[in-house]
């Protein structure tokens, strides 16, 4: 979004990266929201998003630097800010963590682990969740089963699943023992719950899954529950990988 754009004051606040815009919509309703010191009550009031004079709560709402999280996801925790069901959330990997506001860029299911990115950037989020120019997601897959070079092949030319082809970019055999094995699949789009549903429609289980790299972006040693932030360089490469297009990343 450049400088000059002009959208609701709810949408300025979240691409400024200081709340989510549903947080940002409740922010102003409750009347904590000032331009040129009036209260505005209305999220849809046309803005600038270089717009000054802007306050929550008296403190200056200028836009925040950008900032970009990697999180060694472990299992059992729900990717969502809050759950209405009391259920541990992927924040409480941050406690204690003074990182402001962000949010998880795409999601990982409850059962699954592994690389998750968080950031308080909605339009770079965006260019890495896009369906078609986001980069790659690899995942390691732990089965039940060693999956023969014909349900391999099936998972890359495509599984129905509930009246949907689902495929994946690619899926290979990474090892196997015994009756189980681990495979390598990569997703350039990523369904809900994608893997598991193909996997499902072959009756094949996953026992794990771990999602191993965003892009050129690798999990590597980053212990589970634990956060690091992500250089410039990083953060620049995973909005514009090779074969993506590229979108501008707020400033």
């Amino acid at each position: 979004m450049a400088a000059g754009s002009r959208h609701g004051l709810a949408r300025i606040l979240s691409k400024r990266g200081l709340c989510s815009r549903s947080e940002a919509e409740r922010w102003i309703r409750e009347g904590r929201v000032r331009v040129q010191g009036r209260i505005v009550r209305d999220p849809e009031r046309p803005t600038w998003l270089d717009e000054a004079g802007i306050e929550i709560e008296g403190a200056d709402a200028s836009a925040q630097l950008r900032r970009c999280f990697m999180l060694n996801k472990p299992r059992g925790l729900v990717t969502t800010a809050r759950d209405e069901r009391g259920r541990d959330t992927v924040y409480r990997c941050f406690d204690g963590a003074d990182l402001g506001w962000v949010a998880p860029v795409g999601r990982l299911d409850q059962a699954s682990e592994g690389l998750l990115l968080f950031t308080n950037d909605p339009g770079w989020a965006s260019a890495i969740n896009g369906p078609q120019r986001g980069p790659d997601k690899t995942y390691h897959v732990q089965v039940d089963c060693v999956p023969s070079q014909d349900q391999l092949a099936a998972l890359s030319s495509g599984v129905e699943c509930d009246d949907a082809m689902l495929a994946a970019k690619s899926a290979s055999l990474l090892r196997s023992g015994g009756k189980t094995a681990w495979l390598e699949i990569v997703l350039d789009e990523g369904r809900n719950r994608q893997i598991r549903r193909m996997l499902a429609a072959l009756d094949i289980n996953v026992l794990r899954l771990v999602r191993v790299a965003v892009g050129s972006l690798q999990l590597g040693e980053l212990p589970k529950g634990q956060w690091r932030e992500l250089t410039g360089e990083e953060i620049e490469s995973l909005a514009s990988q090779p074969g993506n297009t590229r979108v501008p990343i707020n400033p």
